[in-house]
């Protein structure tokens, strides 16, 4: 369930990245990660549950990513990463619109 976040909430800055593959000249496959596009968000950190806690111990650290919602943020999927403060975080699931759909949240782990 998501709080209620307001724009003023988004005070960090995401950068997107798609997952990207090619061939170089020798055939060999190349696989990158390219910036799609960087907006404003909001980190939220998860506590307490069961799931949490084994994720921690893993040195995982689970988080809900929150963004304005717009064209670009909509074309995310769970292949893709952010990167918020200088801390890269794997998207875990696709993007979820809240209620009023002017936001989306989505589970991301560093």
């Amino acid at each position: 369930m998501m709080d209620k976040i307001t724009a003023a909430d988004l005070t960090l800055f995401g950068s997107f990245y798609e997952p990207f593959e090619d061939t170089d000249p020798d055939g060999q496959v190349i696989q990158d990660w390219i910036l799609r596009f960087t907006c404003p968000v909001h980190i939220r950190h998860l506590r307490g549950g069961e799931e949490v806690m084994q994720a921690r111990l893993a040195s995982r650290n689970p988080v809900i990513v929150t963004v304005r919602t717009c064209n670009q943020a909509r074309r995310v999927t769970s292949e893709w990463r952010v990167s918020v403060g200088g801390k890269l975080y794997d998207i875990k699931e696709d993007p979820r619109p809240d209620q009023a759909r002017r936001l989306l949240e989505m589970l991301v782990e560093g």
